[in-house]
């Protein structure tokens, strides 16, 4: 009993940890939207602000509908979390799977958006894409929480 109460544990605190995790990283992409929104309305190029050029409100709104869709997973994931839900570890890996790589993408558009202040001591946008990045490794990668889900649904792993 001892060592099977052990490994329970210890899945239980990794699951947590996740879950927990794929709220951070929500956070980080929030904060690197905000950020980029708030530098393309007071940078100007040629004459008016390049949160105006299309190209760039494209690229801020498709990363808000990812954040969107992103807080959906974490929001789940810490309500499965909170109440025991049965549903815990396939939220959990879905929040993962998808917060990560939207903290990511996030964060790389942040640093792009910003130009070269985005990746000097001056501004911390490069901080935010180091965070990004390490907590996308931290407790397992999108790849390895979409195998874990596939599993918990039973469903053929993901190659490639």
């Amino acid at each position: 009993a001892g060592p099977d109460r052990a490994a329970t544990a210890i899945e239980r605190a990794l699951l947590t940890g996740a879950g927990l995790l794929a709220s951070e990283q929500l956070g980080v992409a929030e904060w690197c939207l905000t950020e980029t929104v708030r530098h393309t309305k007071e940078r100007h190029q040629f004459g008016r602000p390049v949160g105006s050029f299309q190209a760039l409100k494209h690229r801020m709104a498709a990363l808000w509908l990812e954040l969107v869709s992103a807080r959906a997973t974490a929001r789940y994931a810490a309500d499965a979390l909170a109440t025991d839900s049965p549903d815990t570890p396939v939220a959990v890996a879905v929040a993962q799977a998808h917060c990560a790589e939207v903290a990511v993408r996030a964060a790389e558009e942040c640093v792009q958006l910003h130009g070269g202040i985005g990746m000097t001591w001056e501004h911390p946008a490069h901080l935010y894409l180091k965070r990004a990045k390490s907590d996308e490794i931290a407790l397992g990668t999108p790849g390895r929480h979409r195998q874990a889900l596939a599993g918990l649904v039973d469903l053929a792993a993901p190659t490639g």
